[in-house]
This record gives structure tokens, C-alpha cells and sequence, in this order.
């Protein structure tokens, strides 16, 4: 589930769900634009910095495959990458693929209609999900603050199976919460200074995690999918944030030919590999 929150670290700030001057779904009343608006509000409050990591792997796919791609939005959550793509290349394609039922309907309200967007619910821990795919190879696969759900080992399996869908001189990009260890006064400093920035945002009003689906559950279109969602989830990641050089070693060992850093902050970085 694309964006998806850890114990320390998530999403926040806090737009009302469910209002806004979006278009409203005559089958359902909702306002798919607004919850839009809302998850990106409440993304930012814990990634300020969270359209600067889009922009970069939106200009890396267009450098290195061109204006008009065939993506695939792994663990696509509401299609917060899929939008930009279609924004920044309208001739581009996008199969999302998610298991989260909440977000999921969030992103089918949005690109319903849009011809150039799957959507596609499967478990990234299912070794048969590939099959629900309905394209065997892509330009480019990309995934944002995703991945932590898994611990290393399904992470690198699925590292593996993502290498299999990338062709040839295509590319994949994460952007992720990847910790190194080795510079523990460095990372306490980060982790002081932003959960100081959230306090002091909490305090003007913004919604956390935990609040943004406590809205979403109170919604008479979202709360089926959403109580659906926690029985699949829980409340919280357990899985792992390994260092940037962890993931592109992985990368190269599971079928990549490149891979390095494009994009980091303190706490998060873009890890791009060229297949």
C-alpha cells in the first residue's frame, strides 16, 4: 500500500476527508478528489519533502524510457504515482497494484473512466501475483514509502520477481524510509528535529495516521473497505528499513545491471536500477 505508515514514522496533515471542490461520484456521493487531497495532506505532515522525491523518479523515467511508459504502480495505494505520471506524461500507461480495499477504492473512484489505468488487487506476498498482471513486461516499475511493510527477505524475493518484469533497459525506483545504521547521532538529530516539526503541526490541527482512518471508517462509501483493510493490516508496519546500499546491492543481485541512490533525505531515499 502505497505511502503506507511504521511505527515511527507515516503520514499526516490534515485537510477534512471527504470535502472539497472535486467531482462528486453520482453511483456513490463520494468526493474522490477531496480524499485525494486529504491522504496527500496527511502524507506531507510526515514527508514534507514527498513531491520533490516524485518529481525525481518522474524525470528519471523519462530520461531513461521515454515520454509515453508502461508502468506499473506497485503497491499503488490511492494512485498517488500513477496521477503524477499521467500530469507529467499524459501518453503513459499505469496497472496499479495494491491489496489495501480502502485505498484501492479511493483510486478506482479517481481514474474510473481512464482508460490508460488497471487497477489490479493482489498480495506482493502471494509468489503467484505477477499473474494478475495484464502485461508480462513493463518500462518501469514504481513503488513510494511502500516496501517497509516487508521484512528483507520478501523484500529481496520480491526484488527478484520485479527484475523479471522489467525489460531490458527499463527501469525500477523506490522511495523509501531507509535507515543506516552506521551514523546513529546523525539519525537521532533527523528524528528529533522532524517529530519536533509534527508535534508543532499536530498542535495547529493536523490529522494524523490513526485519525485519517478513523475518518475514513465513519465514511458510509469508505468503511466496509476499510474495516477490511484492518483485518488484512493491523494498525502498524512490522517489516524493515535497510540502508539505501542494502537495496541496491540486493537490486544488482537479483537481475538489475545498475543501481545507486538518484534522491535522499535525512531519513528517505529514491534507489533507482536500470535492468
Amino acid at each position: 500500500m502505497t505511502d503506507a505508515q511504521t511505527s515511527t514514522t507515516g503520514a499526516g496533515d490534515g485537510a477534512t476527508t471527504g470535502a472539497g471542490d472535486g467531482v462528486t461520484d453520482a453511483a456513490t456521493g463520494a468526493d474522490w478528489a477531496a480524499w485525494q487531497r486529504s491522504w496527500d495532506r496527511q502524507q506531507e505532515w510526515y514527508m514534507p519533502d514527498r513531491e520533490e522525491r516524485f518529481r525525481i523518479m518522474l524525470d528519471m523515467v523519462e530520461a531513461l524510457v521515454g515520454p509515453a511508459p508502461r508502468v506499473l504502480d506497485l503497491a499503488c495505494g490511492t494512485g498517488t504515482v500513477t496521477a503524477r505520471l499521467l500530469a507529467r506524461l499524459p501518453g503513459a500507461t499505469s496497472t496499479g497494484v495494491d491489496l489495501d480495499p480502502a485505498l484501492l477504492a479511493i483510486a478506482e473512484g479517481t481514474f474510473d473512466g481512464d482508460d490508460r489505468v488497471t487497477l489490479v488487487a493482489a498480495d506482493l506476498k502471494d509468489p503467484d501475483w505477477r499473474a494478475r498482471l495484464p502485461y508480462d513486461t513493463y518500462d518501469a516499475v514504481l513503488t513510494a514509502t511502500a516496501l517497509h511493510w516487508l521484512h528483507s527477505e520478501p523484500l529481496a524475493a520480491l526484488y527478484g520477481q520485479v527484475a523479471e518484469l522489467v525489460r531490458d533497459g527499463g527501469v525500477f525506483m523506490n522511495a523509501d524510509h531507509m535507515i543506516d545504521d552506521s551514523t546513529p547521532r546523525i539519525n537521532a538529530a533527523e528524528r528529533a528535529q522532524r517529530h519536533a516539526r509534527m508535534d508543532q503541526a499536530r498542535a495547529d490541527g493536523v490529522l494524523d495516521w490513526a485519525e485519517w482512518w478513523q475518518l475514513a471508517a465513519k465514511d458510509p462509501v469508505l468503511a466496509g473497505p476499510t474495516a477490511r483493510r484492518f483485518e488484512i493490516y493491523g494498525e502498524h508496519a512490522d517489516g524493515d528499513t535497510p540502508s539505501a546500499a542494502w537495496h541496491a546491492r540486493v537490486l544488482l543481485e537479483r537481475g538489475f545491471s545498475e543501481a545507486r541512490p538518484v534522491w535522499a533525505s535525512p531519513s528517505d531515499t529514491l534507489v533507482l536500477a536500470v535492468k
